[in-house]
């Protein structure tokens, strides 16, 4: 007897793609909708004011009086009513008005006959009584821009950034005659310098979130620009080693430009701190940045040639000479940015630029730290050595050490 044949099951019907992707949009706009109009938020709502959030920019100051930037990261707009100075009521001009829209800015001109080095104190009253102070610990004009500034501190950037690396990279010729287990001690070195100027990238980045307003989410900021320059930097490295004979290793010379650009990316950070300070007219402030942050860099430039000795090599291109372009190309890659961040500093200093390259400069030198380390285990297990010996323990406390000094010497 034959069997029938089964009827054939009819595929069930299926919804487009986009509408698919749709319908919860659509979905969650509905529900959005019809909570508004229930009228429970109206309920909870009450007549005291809501708290208001004002951020004051850097202060300028001319002859005829002092000018700053007023930003609403409020909820609601703020209207300016009153500006006191040294608890003194005060003619002010605001531009373009003095109502300041949600998330708007206005700037504030204040005449006063301000005198040289006396300090003032600054407090911008609302139509609602709310203040808010801004502290001016010495009072001096505002140095103007010009091709004149414009040289100085590109001159500066120079002195501050290019000029220790490359007098740190002297150490090459030394360091090529040490044996494989003080070259051992300069990575470890190297790694305590890394380390360091990853706490002082970190807790300067953390800092600069402070002069941001609220809505901006500083911190957030920061961190996610460090999240998103390492993962970009650990992609760059991981697709560079399945391109080599020896995927596990990181070539000498790739590892040199990583660490130049991590440090070339704080240097920028260390830059726009000397430019805003001497724009600011805290020439004081700039002279003690300037030289204590030359003293901080010549280490930096050890740590540089470190991977370029021949013993450190794990790729074949690495034996061949380092020629003299590469030194002054790794030089310019860590000290240049020391230019640039001064030119922006002097010229057109932004809080917010300032925590982005922060925390860039922290992302980078996250991923280099991680790459040194994992030169310094490699060199260990193919020696049959531990990873951590009294002498690299040593050099590496060392490292620390010297950034700890020379950033001493910054802040005294």
């Amino acid at each position: 007897m034959t069997a029938l044949p089964s009827p054939t099951a009819r595929p069930k019907a299926r919804l487009p793609l986009w509408l698919a992707v749709l319908l919860p949009v659509v979905a969650l706009a509905a529900v959005f909708f019809a909570f508004a109009g229930s009228g429970v938020l109206s309920a909870l709502r009450s007549d005291i004011p809501p708290a208001e959030s004002l951020t004051i920019g850097a202060v300028q100051m001319d002859r005829d009086g002092f000018e700053f930037d007023v930003f609403n990261g409020g909820a609601q707009t703020v209207t300016l009513a009153q500006v006191t100075v040294d608890d003194a009521y005060w003619q002010f001009h605001t531009h373009p008005s003095p109502v300041i829209p949600r998330f708007g800015q206005i700037r504030v001109h204040l005449y006063y006959p301000w005198v040289r080095a006396e300090p003032l104190a600054v407090q911008l009253l609302t139509s609602t009584g709310q203040t808010f102070a801004v502290e001016i610990p010495v009072a001096n004009e505002t140095p103007r821009p010009g091709l004149k500034q414009f040289g100085l501190y590109g001159l500066i950037g120079v002195f501050v950034g290019i000029v220790p690396v490359a007098l740190g990279m002297l150490w090459f010729p030394a360091l090529r005659r040490f044996s494989r287990r003080w070259v051992d001690a300069v990575l470890a070195l190297t790694l305590g310098l890394l380390v360091f100027l990853f706490v002082d990238t970190l807790s300067e980045g953390l800092e600069s979130t402070h002069a941001l307003p609220g809505v901006l989410q500083g911190v957030s900021l920061f961190l996610l620009a460090a999240l998103l320059t390492w993962l970009a930097l650990l992609a760059i490295s991981s697709s560079r080693r399945g391109a080599n004979a020896a995927p596990q290793a990181t070539g000498g010379r790739f590892l040199a430009l990583l660490i130049a650009l991590s440090i070339g990316m704080h240097n920028l950070g260390e830059g726009l701190g000397i430019g805003a300070a001497f724009a600011l007219g805290q020439a004081a402030l700039g002279t003690f940045l300037v030289y204590g942050f030359t003293l901080h860099n010549i280490t930096e430039g050890v740590g540089i040639v470190a991977p370029l000795l021949r013993s450190t090599n794990t790729s074949p291109s690495d034996e061949k000479p380092v020629r003299l372009i590469s030194f002054v190309g790794l030089a310019l890659l860590a000290g240049g940015p020391a230019v640039v961040g001064a030119w922006i500093g002097g010229f057109a200093y932004s809080p917010v630029l300032g925590t982005l390259f922060l925390g860039i400069a922290l992302g980078a030198v996250w991923q280099v730290i991680a790459e040194v380390g994992r030169m310094l285990l490699q060199r260990a297990r193919s020696e049959g050595k531990p990873f951590v010996t009294w002498l690299n323990l040593a050099a590496f406390l060392a490292g620390v050490g010297v950034m700890y000094l020379t950033a001493f010497l910054v802040q005294a």
